[in-house]
């Protein structure tokens, strides 16, 4: 997937470094870990409708769990780590499943055997809906879920963009990766300043989610959380243009990771979204570990300037929202 790096003027650069130096938080260099593993390539195939029953396997369903996929951030797995999709010519209201037959067989819906575990998802956006041979699938925001029969192995992701119709799901339900910028062009990111309350104004993503500085970063250099830490803290990748609402455009950049994709950053701080996080308004990772911080539309994080000191929340967060991730084999704490 071709993601287009974002192109800072020297001029914009160096007003924005004036807006830097109001921010505090020591800077640290990145410590070298392993990288996430990439996504499968852009597989093809057709999805058909026909008349008959679905081919889909019985065993071992009913759970879904939030994970990270390279290029598609966050996604909807099973309880195996295999991709979930959702179709465009499906229904969300009322939910209606328009793939069964040979699509069915291309494309195996996750069928509900039971009750539904979930992990990182709103049990209220989980839902059943009877398939035309009168099987149960599972549905998240009203969508039904499937696999992809060309997907062979945990982090595939080889269904995104089939036939126009055809996207990895996210924890509500809806498109992944190119296709989840709703209201901007194909793989645009859209980060605004809003009011987070308890915490005063903060930028949040083009879904409404809050967005975090990591103060174990190097401004402007790289990114200290790769690996495990990167699916607790998926950073927010440019895969196309960056649209800013109440945010200075001199304060935008971007830094290359260790996996080669373009990470967004403000103010110089690479920034990030929150797994635990699970709708609007969410701020479970202020003040995690004391390196986790809600970022600013300057650029700070969160309680650095007079404007937003006076309603900082205590990191009372930070016993639910910690991560251990050992890759580097340094044992660090996230």
């Amino acid at each position: 997937m071709l993601r287009t790096r974002i192109a800072v003027s020297v001029a914009a650069a160096a007003a924005g470094l004036a807006v830097l130096t109001a921010c505090s938080g020591a800077e640290t260099a990145s410590q070298p870990v392993v990288a996430p593993a990439a996504a499968g390539g852009t597989g093809g195939g057709q999805a058909a409708n026909g008349q008959v029953g679905n081919a889909a396997p019985a065993s071992n369903e009913g759970k879904l769990v939030v994970a990270d996929v390279a290029d598609l951030g966050q996604v909807l797995t099973d309880q195996n780590g295999m991709t979930l999709y959702r179709f465009d010519k499906d229904t969300a209201k009322p939910p209606k499943s328009n793939c069964d037959g040979d699509c069915a067989k291309a494309w195996p819906p996750m069928l509900a055997t039971g009750d539904v575990q979930v992990q990182g998802v709103d049990k209220n956006l989980v839902g059943k809906v009877t398939r035309s041979d009168g099987t149960e699938q599972i549905t998240v925001g009203g969508w039904a879920l499937y696999r992809y029969a060309k997907d062979t192995k945990p982090g595939d992701a080889t269904g995104q963009g089939v036939s126009g119709a055809w996207y990895a799901a996210n924890a509500k339900g809806g498109k992944s990766g190119q296709a989840a910028a709703g209201g901007t062009e194909s793989g645009a990111v859209k980060l605004s300043a809003s009011n987070i309350d308890g915490l005063g104004e903060a930028i949040v993503d083009q879904n409404g989610m809050t967005l975090y500085l990591f103060t174990k970063d190097t401004k402007k250099k790289a990114s200290a959380c790769n690996g495990d830490c990167a699916k607790t803290w998926p950073p927010v990748l440019s895969k196309g243009k960056v649209e800013l609402q109440g945010i200075d455009s001199k304060l935008l950049g971007s830094i290359k990771r260790q996996d080669g994709t373009e990470q967004v950053t403000v103010g110089g701080w690479p920034v990030y979204n929150f797994s635990k996080d699970l709708k609007p308004g969410d701020a479970n990772g202020m003040g995690v570990n004391g390196t986790w911080f809600v970022i600013e539309p300057n650029g700070c994080k969160v309680g650095t300037t007079p404007s937003t000191a006076a309603n900082q929340a205590p990191a009372a967060n930070s016993n639910t929202g910690s991560s251990n991730d050992t890759s580097g084999g340094t044992g660090t704490t996230y």
